[in-house]
C-alpha cells in the first residue's frame, strides 16, 4: 500500500509558471535565469507558506538544469531527476533552525570551497537563516560576499528584521507577499479536482480566508476537511471540521451584540460551545468582523473588497449601521485582551463569556474606551435622527405625575459655590436632611464584596459597625464615600481604590456608579447657601435622556 502523501507536498510548484500569486519575484527570476545575470546570493522574505522554499528549490533546478526552458527547469533532465529526489550532494537544503552554531556554518563554509561534483553549481539552501546567532552570521559573512564561482546562497526568512544589516547588503532581496483569497481558492479548486474532492466554491473561499495568505496553510485545511468528511465540501462542513462558528453564526452574535441582547448572544454562544466549537476561534470569528465593520465605515462601499469574509456582505452592512466606530474600536481591544490572557487562563470558557458580557453591556465598565463608545453611539444617532427621547418624568402608576428632584440621576460633582447667589428666596434656606437612595443593603453587600478584593491598608476603612470611618450615601449615580476625617479621605482617593469601588456599585446596581472620596470634615455644614446651590444645580441639570 502506497503511503499518503500531504497534500502541499503532492501539489508543491514544480516551475516559476506553477508559483500562485508570486508574479514579481518569478517573472524576475526567470528573466535573470535566461539573461544570465544571475546573482551570488539571495534573500527571500515573506509570511509562511508562500513560496519562499518552493522557488529556492526550483531556482535550484532551474541553474542546473541541461534543458532549461524560458527560464523554467525541464524537470526531465538528470540533474532535475536528483534535486527532486534529493539524491544531489551538490544542492542542500539546511534548517537554521537546528544548525544554527558557528561550527555548524564553518563546516559549510569549508566544503562551499570545493567544485560540485553532479551538476553545474553548489546552491545551499538556508531556510529561516534569522535563526543563527551572531557568531554564525559573522562566519557566513566572508563567504557569501566573495563566495567561488560555483557557489550560490539561497537564504529565506519570514523574520527579516532579525538579519544583520551585513547580510542583507550583499544579496538580492525578494518579497514574497501574502497569496490573495482568491489565487488560494482557485488553486483549491484545481487540486480538489485532480484529487477528486467536491469542493464547493463557498467552502473553497471559507478555507482561502482561513489560509490567512498561506497556500500552504490552504492546502493542509483541505487536506483535513476532505479526510474527515463525506460527500461534498461545503461551507457548514468546513467550519464543523475545523470548530469555528461560521459566518452565520458569527453575523448573528454580532447582532445580538449591537441590540444588548445579553440574553441571546449569552444562549447563542452556550450552544455553539456545547457543538464543540473553539473558544479562540469564535473570539477572532468576532475580532476579523470587528475589522469589517470598521474598514466599511472608513472607506465605505471601496471597503468591500477589502472585507475577511466572515460574514456575508448584507450582513456586514446592516451592522455597520448598528455599530458606531468607537464601539467596534473598544470591541475589538476587549476582545484581544481577552484572547491574550487565554494562554495563561485557567476558565478560558469563564473569561470568554465575561468579554460577551462586556460587549453586549458596555455600561458595566467604566473605563475611558466603554464611556467614548457609548458617547460615540449617542453621537451617530443624533446625527442620523435616529433617537428616541425619554423625560423619565413620569411616576410609578401615575403617568400625569410631574417629576420629582429624585427621578433625576444626579451623577455630577456639587458645583462649587461662588458669591452670587442662584434665582430663588433671598431669604437663607435651612439645610435639608441627606439625602440617600441606596436600597435597603446596599451598603453591607458592597462593604461585604469590597473586603474580598481590597488590600490592606485600604481594607481596614471599610466595615458596617457604628464607629466605622467611612459611610456610603448614594445620590443618583454618585457614591460619596463620606470620611471622618481628612486621613482616611487621602487614603480613600485614589484611583485604584475609587475604581474598584465604583465598579462593584456599579454592578450591584445595574447602572454606572461613580464614586467620590469625602472629608466630612471639610465640608460645609448646614451652609443654606451652599445648599441652595447644591439644589439649584440639580433642578437644572439635564433631565433629559437619550436612550440607546
Amino acid at each position: 500500500m502506497a503511503t499518503y502523501q500531504a497534500l502541499y507536498r503532492k501539489y508543491r510548484p514544480q516551475t516559476f509558471d506553477d508559483v500562485s500569486g508570486q508574479m514579481a519575484v518569478t517573472q524576475t527570476l526567470k528573466t535573470q535565469l535566461v539573461s544570465g545575470r544571475m546573482s551570488h546570493a539571495y534573500l527571500f522574505t515573506g509570511s509562511r507558506g508562500t513560496g519562499k522554499t518552493s522557488c529556492a528549490k526550483i531556482l535550484a533546478k532551474a541553474v542546473n538544469c541541461l534543458h532549461p526552458e524560458n527560464g523554467n527547469p525541464c524537470n526531465r533532465c538528470e540533474a532535475c531527476k536528483a534535486i527532486d529526489s534529493g539524491s544531489c550532494m551538490d544542492v542542500l537544503e539546511i534548517d537554521a533552525a537546528s544548525n544554527n552554531g558557528v561550527d555548524n556554518v564553518r563546516d559549510l563554509r569549508d566544503d562551499a570551497i570545493y567544485t560540485p561534483s553532479q551538476v553545474k553549481m553548489r546552491v545551499y539552501i538556508i531556510d529561516e537563516v534569522h535563526m543563527l546567532s551572531i557568531s554564525a552570521f559573522n562566519a557566513l559573512l566572508k563567504i557569501i560576499e566573495e563566495p567561488p564561482e560555483h557557489l550560490l546562497f539561497i537564504l529565506a526568512t519570514t523574520e527579516l528584521h532579525k538579519v544583520p544589516a551585513t547580510i542583507l547588503s550583499r544579496c538580492q532581496r525578494f518579497s514574497f507577499r501574502r497569496i490573495s483569497q482568491e489565487d488560494i481558492a482557485a488553486r483549491l479548486q484545481y487540486v480538489a479536482y485532480q484529487e477528486n474532492i467536491d469542493l464547493d466554491d463557498s467552502a473553497a473561499r471559507v478555507i482561502a480566508r482561513l489560509a490567512d495568505g498561506g497556500m500552504r496553510d490552504g492546502l493542509s485545511l483541505l487536506d483535513q476537511c476532505a479526510s474527515a468528511t463525506t460527500g461534498e465540501l461545503t461551507a457548514e462542513r468546513v467550519y464543523a471540521c475545523l470548530g469555528i462558528a461560521g459566518e452565520r453564526k458569527c453575523g448573528e452574535l454580532m447582532g445580538y451584540i449591537a441590540n444588548h441582547d445579553t440574553k441571546s448572544a449569552l444562549e447563542l454562544f452556550n450552544r455553539l460551545y456545547t457543538e464543540g466549537k473553539d473558544l479562540s476561534a469564535m473570539l477572532d470569528e468576532l475580532a476579523c468582523l470587528c475589522r469589517d465593520l470598521l474598514v466599511i465605515k472608513t472607506a465605505g462601499n471601496a471597503g468591500i473588497t477589502m472585507l475577511s469574509g466572515v460574514a456575508s456582505d448584507k450582513e456586514v452592512q446592516e451592522l455597520t449601521k448598528a455599530l458606531s466606530s468607537g464601539e467596534l474600536v473598544r470591541m475589538m481591544n476587549l476582545i484581544q485582551q481577552t484572547l491574550a490572557g487565554f494562554t495563561r487562563s485557567s476558565s478560558r470558557r469563564m473569561d470568554a463569556e465575561l468579554c460577551l458580557l462586556e460587549l453586549c453591556q458596555p455600561e458595566l465598565s467604566l473605563d475611558a474606551k466603554a464611556i467614548n463608545a457609548r458617547l460615540t453611539r449617542l453621537e451617530e444617532q443624533i446625527k442620523s435622527g435616529n433617537i428616541v427621547v425619554s423625560a423619565q418624568t413620569k411616576a410609578a402608576g401615575k403617568p400625569d405625575q410631574a417629576p420629582r428632584e429624585d427621578d433625576y440621576d444626579d451623577d455630577r460633582p456639587p458645583m462649587p459655590g461662588d458669591e452670587d447667589a442662584p434665582p430663588g428666596e433671598e431669604e437663607p434656606m435651612p439645610a435639608p436632611a441627606p439625602r440617600n437612595d441606596a436600597p435597603m443593603g446596599f451598603w453591607s453587600d458592597l462593604v461585604a464584596g469590597l473586603r474580598k478584593e481590597l488590600r490592606p491598608p485600604a481594607i481596614g476603612f471599610f466595615n458596617t459597625g457604628p464607629n466605622a470611618p467611612v459611610q456610603g450615601v448614594l445620590t443618583g449615580n454618585r457614591l460619596e464615600l463620606r470620611c471622618t476625617n481628612a486621613f482616611t479621605a487621602q487614603m480613600l482617593d485614589k484611583p485604584d481604590i475609587l475604581e474598584v469601588v465604583s465598579r462593584k456599585a456599579s454592578a450591584m446596581l445595574g447602572r454606572p456608579v461613580r464614586a467620590f472620596a469625602v472629608d466630612m470634615n471639610a465640608r460645609p455644614q448646614g451652609n443654606p447657601r451652599m445648599e441652595q446651590l447644591m439644589k439649584f444645580g440639580r433642578e437644572h441639570s439635564d433631565i433629559v435622556k437619550i436612550k440607546e
